[in-house]
C-alpha cells in the first residue's frame, strides 16, 4: 500500500484498537480463477509473544475454503471512517485558489496466511467468542447457550472456520496531517455542519 510518511500509522496499539473497532474486513485471496473476496467480521487475538491472529468463519457453501488451500497468503482489509474533502473547505481556496479535492480515510491491510478449521468444538468456541465480543454493549447480551442445542448444532455444521496468522499490518491514516492547522479547522467545521459525529471527525482530521 502506498503510504507517504505523513500518512503512515505504525503504532501497534492504535492499529489494534482500529481493527477491533472496525472488524468487518474484506478478506482477499487468490483462487485458481482469480481473486476471491469476501466481507467478513473478524476477531483479533494477540498471543503472549505479541503475535496476532484473525479468526472468522464462512458459510459451508462459500467457495473460499474450497478453492484457497491452507497456508495460502491472504489480505484482510479493514476500513474505518472516510469522507470527501472539498477544496472550498480550506481558507486557502479564497486566498490563492491553490487547492484540490481529496478524500480522507483510515485503513489497515493485514497480510498473513490462512488455514481452515472444521472441528466442532473449535467452531463453537469461535462463535461464542464472536458473540461475546459483539454483544458486550447490549443491555441483555445474547449467548449461544440461548439457542436450542439441536438448532445450534445445525448452524455450526453449516459453517467453516478459519484463522489468519498475521505476518504484517500496513495502516494508513489520511486525515489532513499535511494541511495547516487553520485548514484542518476548516475541514472540521464543514464536517460538523454536515452532521458528522465527533468520533468520526476525530478519525478524519488529525494533526501531525
Amino acid at each position: 500500500m502506498y503510504r507517504p510518511a505523513h500518512f503512515r500509522e505504525d503504532d501497534p496499539v492504535a492499529i489494534g484498537a482500529f481493527v477491533d473497532a472496525y472488524p468487518l474486513a474484506a478478506v482477499v485471496a487468490m483462487g485458481p480463477d482469480g481473486f476471491v473476496a469476501n466481507h467478513l467480521p473478524l476477531l483479533r487475538l494477540v498471543g503472549d509473544d505479541g503475535s496476532s491472529v484473525l479468526r472468522g468463519h464462512v458459510a459451508r457453501a462459500n467457495e473460499l475454503w474450497k478453492v484457497v488451500p491452507d497456508g495460502a497468503p491472504v489480505i484482510a482489509i479493514f476500513r474505518g471512517e472516510d469522507h470527501y474533502v472539498s477544496p472550498g473547505w480550506y481558507p486557502t481556496k479564497a486566498e490563492t485558489g491553490e487547492v484540490v479535492p481529496t478524500w480522507n480515510y483510515v485503513v489497515a491491510n493485514a497480510h498473513g496466511r490462512i488455514r481452515f478449521i472444521q472441528d466442532a468444538a473449535w467452531l463453537r468456541e469461535l462463535v461464542g467468542s464472536l458473540t461475546r465480543h459483539h454483544e458486550r454493549t447490549q443491555a441483555r447480551p445474547w449467548s449461544i447457550e440461548d439457542a436450542p442445542e439441536a438448532y445450534l448444532a445445525r448452524m455450526l455444521g453449516a459453517i467453516v472456520g478459519f484463522e489468519i496468522a498475521v505476518e504484517r499490518i500496513e495502516a494508513k491514516r489520511k486525515s489532513s496531517q499535511n494541511r495547516t492547522e487553520r485548514e484542518r479547522a476548516g475541514v472540521v467545521k464543514a464536517l460538523t455542519d454536515e452532521g458528522i459525529s465527533a468520533a468520526a471527525r476525530d478519525q478524519l482530521v488529525r494533526g501531525r
